[in-house]
């Protein structure tokens, strides 16, 4: 693999220099995981690629999901049997080519009487899920009995606990998978740019889509970039980008908030992720994480601005409800919530449905003036929506241009940190690492959290040079550089959110770094002060809205 280049936040200004005089095959709207996926797989075929993300990457639904890769047990609920299938397969794929990023977590989902499910059709449902998802055999469902059950979730309510099924599902770091998959995208060739907003399009001289009109939001410059087919993968805003071409026709997104709460497992002693009933009859997922848990998520129709969403009193107390009617011996109240995150899943609109019933299929749709729009799909189903809107852009770009790409190789493709072997070698190669990491002076605690964070892109952090005159410690510092220099981090909260997931799981470490990080980045970036005082202003915004309600 080449030496990554180009997706350094020092070498903002020849990105957008690139964007401005090179004309793309295609450009990609957005970089959540729809959309870096999109950039990896038709960079990966040759074709000339660009994205363009108007925040940062991962900053909308894609850093604020339940953080699992699903197999899509839901769906049998909803006869979606060829959505099952698909979804179990690509699980698969999503693990082998990213062991670092993706783990696989037994979860436990216990039958009550009157519950969701009952133990028959618990049964069942596993096991028609492991057929049609391909599960392996070591990680196909076990039926529990009571004691077995109480023994391995001894919280869990007793009263009318039949049994439970036991599975896998697969725990993600959704923001990291997606940075890296952005990475290996540049790696792969394509040119990416973070805070570069899509305003409007440029036209030909037969009124197709020939570009984009950008601003940089960072330095609020303008720029055209030209490319041939332009991709609408910008998520919740999908709506507002179709808009800049002059309509708002065919199918429409309706957006569905989901909310989490995070708490120190002192309070939440929880040591098995368990998927349970909430008294609504609705689901949730309780999982255990790097010696925290956190709960969700609700599941609500959402009207505003997702940039300004908000957790709500409402929010938190159903969340907090449902602790207690599945955990009566769980005490946890308002006061305990440590952290906490919401987010929107773009969901394609379907008259009468409520947010939990609508399908989580995605879409794809070309307007008249040849905009590409994707809209819907699941995180677990990212590289197999990738392959389908490529696939057609190489058709296009073959009908129109003569031009011919080779077809989709991501399914045994390793995404950048993903070169450890596989799955099956993972585990040797993350010790070895954690031994060169203890030979360089890292504690085997430090050792061992680095090389669960960059897999195989570990040795560039670890040899990153310290001085110990620096005021940070060192473990922090190589994060901060390695996360500028090779994973695009512009501002404070894209490396406290995105790039560590600290906000959300180690909020004392944010109160603690704060200050050092934004020293640093200021004295690495050339930051005036303006632009010092209003990165400090957005990550208090952020720390704020992590463990508040409105």
């Amino acid at each position: 693999m080449k030496e990554l280049t180009t997706f350094s936040s020092m070498d903002r200004h020849k990105i957008a220099n690139t964007l401005r005089t090179e004309n793309f095959d295609v450009l990609i709207i957005g970089g959540g995981i729809t959309g870096a996926g999109i950039a990896l797989d038709a960079a990966a075929r040759g074709m000339k690629t660009a994205l363009i993300e108007m925040q940062d990457f991962a900053s909308g639904t894609s850093s604020r999901s339940t953080k699992l890769v699903h197999g899509g047990l839901r769906y049998l609920k909803q006869f979606e049997i060829k959505e099952v299938a698909q979804l179990g397969k690509e699980r698969a794929i999503v693990y082998e080519n990213g062991p670092h990023v993706t783990t696989p977590e037994w979860m436990l989902l216990p039958f009550h009487k009157g519950g969701t499910f009952g133990p028959t059709s618990t049964a069942l449902g596993l096991k028609v899920y492991d057929f049609l998802a391909g599960v392996k055999r070591s990680e196909r469902r076990k039926m529990l009995n009571l004691e077995q059950t109480i023994q391995r979730a001894p919280l869990i309510k007793r009263e009318g606990l039949q049994g439970s099924g036991y599975y896998v599902e697969y725990r993600t770091d959704d923001a990291r998978l997606t940075i890296e998959v952005a990475k290996s995208a540049a790696e792969k060739g394509a040119t990416l740019l973070n805070y570069a907003k899509a305003e409007g399009f440029i036209y030909n001289d037969t009124n197709q889509i020939a570009g984009v009109q950008v601003r940089d939001m960072i330095t609020n410059e303008m720029m055209t970039v030209q490319a041939t087919k332009v991709i609408n993968a910008a998520g919740p805003w999908v709506d507002e980008v179709k808009e800049f071409d002059g309509h708002s026709n065919g199918k429409n997104l309706i957006l569905s908030k989901g909310i989490h709460l995070v708490f120190d497992q002192s309070v939440f002693p929880l040591h098995q992720a368990i998927y349970f009933d909430t008294p609504d009859q609705r689901m949730i997922f309780a999982v255990p994480r790097d010696g925290k848990a956190y709960v969700g998520t609700t599941d609500t129709f959402f009207d505003g601005d997702p940039k300004e969403m908000q957790i709500t009193e409402e929010d938190r107390t159903y969340i907090l409800d449902a602790i207690h009617y599945m955990f009566p011996d769980v005490s946890v109240s308002e006061k305990d919530v440590e952290s906490s995150w919401a987010g929107v899943r773009p969901l394609i609109h379907e008259d009468g449905k409520n947010p939990s019933e609508i399908s989580r299929k995605d879409e794809v749709w070309e307007s008249e003036r040849g905009l590409i729009t994707i809209a819907g799909g699941k995180l677990t189903g990212y590289r197999k929506m990738a392959e389908t809107v490529v696939n057609k852009i190489s058709d296009l770009l073959q009908q129109e241009k003569g031009l011919h790409f080779k077809r989709s190789n991501t399914k045994n493709m390793p995404i950048s940190g993903g070169d450890v072997g596989g799955s099956a070698h993972y585990s040797r190669y993350f010790n070895q690492a954690v031994n060169r990491g203890m030979l360089l002076g890292f504690t085997e605690q430090e050792s061992r959290h680095l090389a669960a964070l960059y897999g195989s892109n570990v040795d560039k952090v670890l040899t990153i040079p310290y001085d110990e005159s620096e005021s940070m410690p060192r473990i922090l510092y190589v994060k901060l550089r390695y996360a500028i220099e090779h994973e695009m981090t512009a501002k404070p909260t894209d490396f406290f959110i995105r790039r560590t997931g600290d906000l959300f799981f180690n909020i004392k470490n944010v109160q603690d770094a704060k200050e050092d990080v934004l020293v640093k980045m200021g004295q690495l970036l050339n930051w005036s002060a303006d632009e010092q005082q209003r990165y400090q202003l957005e990550l208090e915004d952020e720390l704020r809205k992590s463990t508040s309600v409105v």
